[in-house]
């Protein structure tokens, strides 16, 4: 089995992101970005909505529809309602994006372990795995972009005429658009060819223009034709959400132009190498393909510094720059597979022991730590608490002894085990710390079916709130400073907020029943992750 694996690389990572990933897909609280898109791709199949896209009827053209093209596709297969099936395909891009490392690594590198390591090192970057959940669009728009990438560089390589090349770049360079708009042409493909032109230099360029041509107009055609028949069939809803959009870019969540210097910290386990990679007049001399390096730690400075010339900033709009900083931190952990057993400076060891001693410190003293802390809250979750506390501690032995033996490939395998193994059998465990009054409105629908009742949002409803709630919950919005209520005698209100002013008026047309408050949150009040937006009640109101 191992040995076939070893002889299908892409299998191999497919099947360790399968296996990472699938297990507990559905755990984890559906962020408001997912909502939005999982929300959206209810609503196309629900309502036909493929192409004017909406989420709660309203339009949403801020974002490019692909991603719940695609959660709308998945959940045909697994379920409308299922967070696995609309997950499913954010998934598949972790698998492409680990595939699509291994073929531009080993095209450039002509090493299948130096490739192999590049795409483990990216699908256990910590941000690579947590923006599927948190933004979904992002991990889509850049997968589809570095598979685009990889055409190019084939492309700008070869020295005769492809147009299967130029179809290929160009259909993912336009899937790319489709997923997030231009987001990835300037912070992952910009940086690259900037990158690949001061380290292999663009040669007979005048003969490959025909076909760079031709990527840019294939991908802008499939990129731009969403756009293209919302502005002829919608345009002015258009213009006036791509008016609010464009101003949040330069005054909404500022930060200074340094907000991202520490940009590797996003890679998680990887966080020590990855600054040392970053060395550049420690390592130039001690890689074994100087411009490759050279190629790799300028696109990852690149991104980073066109990133932080934009005023927004957020940490997840790094995410692109794990891709070119997984290929930089490649060099670095081949180097010491291949010379540390022979490495005498304590001034290179130190940093190695204390990265990998540390990570397995953490997996040995998971159990004590654990049971220590949370002992109270683990009581009903033993077998779980168990089962992990062992799986953790003996891959912590192995790495302290590996270590030991300077055996640098065996720990980064267990390195890599290390946070597997963290994502399967440790993240099961927060359901030990789950809010003891979430209550979810998955029944609120069909209770409301069988009033017939319509149920309708007062003041400001969370994505996540409409996504559980299964259904449409349309906004009774305020005209000349006073709610236009429903023609219904009865219905309900879903109320996040309500001020005391907005209260009064409500009572004085209507006999408001509290029937129960909802609480999306996955943990208790005390916790910081604890949003009272995630907070609802339900009120049935009747006409005086």
């Amino acid at each position: 089995m191992f040995k076939y694996l070893k002889q299908h690389p892409i299998l191999a990572i497919c099947l360790f992101v399968a296996i990472m990933l699938l297990p507990n897909l559905d755990l984890l609280q559906v962020s408001i970005m997912e909502a939005r898109n999982f929300i959206t791709a209810r609503e196309m199949l629900n309502n036909d909505h493929w192409f004017l896209t909406t989420m709660n009827t309203v339009a949403r053209y801020q974002k490019p529809p692909l991603p719940s093209w695609m959660s709308a596709f998945s959940g045909l297969l697994f379920g409308i309602k299922s967070p696995f099936g609309m997950r499913f395909p954010a998934v598949l891009m972790v698998m492409l994006s680990g595939s699509f490392m291994f073929y531009l690594s080993r095209t450039i590198l002509k090493g299948r372990t130096h490739s192999m390591i590049n795409a483990f090192v990216l699908i256990t970057s910590f941000y690579v795995i947590g923006i599927t959940i948190e933004a979904p669009s992002d991990i889509f728009t850049h997968a589809f972009m570095l598979m685009a990438i990889y055409f190019l560089f084939k492309i700008f390589k070869s020295e005769t005429k492809s147009w299967k090349l130029v179809i290929k770049a160009g259909i993912f360079l336009g899937l790319s658009i489709l997923a997030k708009g231009p987001i990835s042409i300037y912070a992952l493909l910009l940086p690259f060819l900037i990158a690949y032109g001061f380290s292999f230099k663009y040669k007979n360029i005048t003969q490959k223009l025909p076909s760079i041509l031709g990527v840019i107009v294939l991908g802008l055609t499939i990129g731009g034709s969403w756009y293209l028949y919302v502005k002829l069939n919608d345009p002015a809803t258009l213009d006036a959400i791509a008016t609010r959009e464009t101003s949040t870019w330069t005054g909404y969540n500022t930060r200074p132009f340094y907000y991202y210097w520490s940009f590797f910290v996003q890679s998680g386990l990887w966080t020590i190498p990855a600054f040392i990679s970053l060395l550049y007049p420690y390592l130039k001399k001690r890689v074994s393909h100087f411009k490759a390096y050279k190629f790799s730690i300028l696109w990852t400075i690149t991104a980073v510094v066109l990133l932080s010339l934009i005023p927004m900033k957020k940490s997840r709009y790094l995410m692109p720059v794990l891709i070119p900083l997984a290929f930089n931190i490649g060099f670095y952990i081949e180097y010491l597979i291949r010379k540390f057993k022979t490495l005498k400076d304590k001034r290179e060891t130190f940093p190695v022991y204390f990265n990998f001693g540390l990570i397995g410190v953490l997996g040995i003293a998971f159990p004590v730590v654990m049971f220590v802390l949370f002992k109270t809250e683990l009581q009903e979750h033993l077998f779980r608490f168990v089962l992990a506390s062992a799986v953790l501690f003996t891959i912590g032995v192995f790495i302290i002894f590996k270590l030991k033996a300077k055996d640098i490939k065996t720990v980064f395998l267990l390195t890599v085990l290390f946070f597997v193994s963290v994502i399967i059998f440790v993240l099961p465990l927060s359901e030990a710390f789950k809010n003891e009054k979430f209550n979810s409105l998955s029944s609120l629908n069909k209770e409301n079916q069988q009033r017939d009742l319509k149920l309708f949002a007062i003041n400001y409803i969370a994505p996540e709130t409409i996504w559980d709630y299964g259904d449409i919950i349309p906004e009774i919005k305020r005209e000349a400073k006073a709610y236009v209520f429903p023609k219904d005698n009865t219905f309900g209100i879903l109320v996040n907020a309500m001020s005391p002013e907005n209260e009064v008026e409500i009572r004085n047309k209507y006999t408001m029943k509290e029937i129960g408050t909802y609480d999306l949150n996955h943990f208790g009040s005390s916790s910081k992750q604890n949003n009272t937006r995630l907070k609802s009640v339900f009120y049935i109101l009747t006409l005086k």
